[in-house]
């Protein structure tokens, strides 16, 4: 039968039918986890969502939190809960597995999370510098412009 296979999900599509890997929930990443990483989750976006208003949305493999942009994401994994914090530096401690430079300005950092306890400070402190840091690099800055003398 003619048909392709998906680049992204390697699901064999037939001839004809609609196929759309890309959209998926936040139920959808987290119903094979265990209780433990299940708890995990819900314990980070109740964290997250006392912060403020933001978006929560699942593209891909990641649910993403976001004001503007993406200020931080999840990516369930089998054991464990990737989470990529985006900040304005790179941080240090035993939680960061690595940290990328993603742009000029972010760094993302990585942590693994495999139990709900493990959502507690310095953790909860870093998500929240991020929320709140995605704000202050919106905000408008002031430059100083030098006034050419006039002539008389």
């Amino acid at each position: 039968m003619p048909g392709r296979q998906c680049y992204h999900c390697k699901q064999w599509i037939e001839e004809g039918e609609p196929h759309d890997c890309w959209t998926t929930t936040e139920a959808a990443l987290t119903e094979d986890l265990s209780e433990d990483l299940q708890d995990a989750y819900e314990r980070l976006r109740e964290t997250a969502l006392e912060f403020g208003e933001q978006r929560v949305y699942a593209s891909h493999h990641s649910i993403m939190f976001a004001r503007s942009s993406c200020y931080f994401f999840v990516r369930p994994k089998k054991s464990y809960l990737e989470v990529v914090v985006f900040l304005g530096r790179a941080l240090k401690a035993p939680q960061v597995k690595r940290a990328d430079e993603a742009s000029k300005s972010k760094i993302a950092n990585f942590i693994r999370i495999t139990h709900r306890d493990q959502v507690e400070a310095p953790i909860t402190g870093w998500l929240r510098e991020a929320y709140e840091w995605e704000e202050k690099k919106r905000a408008p800055t002031t430059k100083k412009v030098k006034r050419q003398p006039k002539k008389a």
